[in-house]
């Protein structure tokens, strides 16, 4: 499956339970990694109510981990980082 697929949406069974959403800072923080070669993609989304309007920003980092648990914690952090780095500016485009 492509990468693409995987990261909007489609991952199908390669796609890993990333569990529940974590807030910080009035964002949304959700993990969504991947099974890609035996390890773990992280990559994640971020949400926020802009406005009444709910914004959405979509990552993937460079980082694998054999573990699920691993990556979905690094994935959360990594979502943290972003938020505290950028806030809503990664809302623009």
């Amino acid at each position: 499956m492509s990468f693409f697929k995987k990261l909007f949406g489609g991952g199908g069974s390669d796609a890993a339970d990333g569990g529940d959403p974590v807030e910080h800072k009035g964002y949304l923080i959700r993990a969504t990694p991947y099974s890609e070669g035996g390890q773990y993609q992280v990559c994640g989304v971020v949400t926020k109510d802009v406005d009444g309007e709910t914004k959405e920003h979509r990552f993937v980092r460079a980082d694998k981990t054999t573990s699920l648990d691993d990556a979905i914690a690094i994935t959360l952090r990594k979502g943290k980082q972003i938020v505290d780095e950028q806030g809503e500016a990664i809302f623009r485009q």
